[in-house]
């Protein structure tokens, strides 16, 4: 790495650091994950709700998008994360109003208090209007099954959601590079680098957070034996401004 570049990346630790310290989670941020389906809580050891919220900075009033929100698990995350003066714009997707008219993602809506469900693309989210958004496990799908371009277009509709300076958690299943990861559904570490590049943003940290050692991305990440505790890489990126 140049001296540029690890100037640059320096201060961009520097000043996501900065924002990070004087951030605050809800007083009640505790009490609200203890709430939660025990189904969402035996996933806390592999997924570390708390601790991957404090890394991207989130706090009470923030607007977050979760990205390919799925059966909500980080959206409940993240609604306890920016308080009921915050907004969560979960983005489902058109599938939901097609299988049940969205009534789970509804319901959830309701009792939340703080989430907007989104039953659109990525593609026809509003542009500028997030200061973080989130995705967990979704971009080797786009990439695995669509191509380099698709996972590119992934990255860069997360980028268009944020503000300028706005900051976005990218969480998968990590593989091994040199290898077909389809059948796995897993993404190597340097892929999903190379596609955030691509998209435009800047990396401000490429966390070991979520890593497990005891997975040598071998078998595919919904073996049993892993008991959904995955090696997964984590960065957290920003887009500039």
């Amino acid at each position: 790495m140049t001296m540029l570049l690890r100037k640059t990346a320096f201060c961009l630790v520097l000043a996501l650091g900065a924002a990070s310290a004087q951030a605050a989670l809800p007083a009640d941020f505790d009490a609200k994950l203890a709430a939660r389906p025990e189904a969402d809580k035996a996933r806390d050891a592999a997924r570390k709700p708390k601790q991957t919220v404090e890394l991207l900075g989130l706090s009470a009033g923030m607007t977050v998008v979760d990205v390919s929100a799925g059966g909500g698990w980080f959206t409940r995350v993240l609604s306890a994360a920016v308080g009921p003066n915050g907004k969560v714009l979960a983005q489902f997707g058109e599938r939901p109003l097609q299988n049940n008219n969205g009534q789970a993602q509804k319901d959830l809506a309701a009792q939340l208090g703080n989430m907007e469900p989104q039953f659109v693309a990525m593609s026809a989210m509003p542009a500028g209007v997030a200061d973080a958004a989130l995705t967990a496990l979704n971009l080797h799908d786009a990439f695995n099954f669509r191509g380099e371009e698709a996972g590119v277009t992934f990255v860069k509709e997360i980028y268009n959601v944020l503000k300028p300076g706005g900051v976005a958690a990218i969480i998968d299943h990590e593989g091994n590079a040199g290898v077909d990861n389809k059948d796995l559904h897993r993404i190597a570490a340097a892929t999903v680098r190379d596609l955030i590049q691509k998209a435009g943003f800047e990396i401000v940290q490429e966390s070991d957070l979520l890593n497990n050692p005891a997975d040598d991305h071998s078998k595919s990440s919904s073996d049993e034996t892993l008991g959904r505790a995955t090696d997964q890489v984590l960065f957290l990126v920003r887009k500039p401004g």
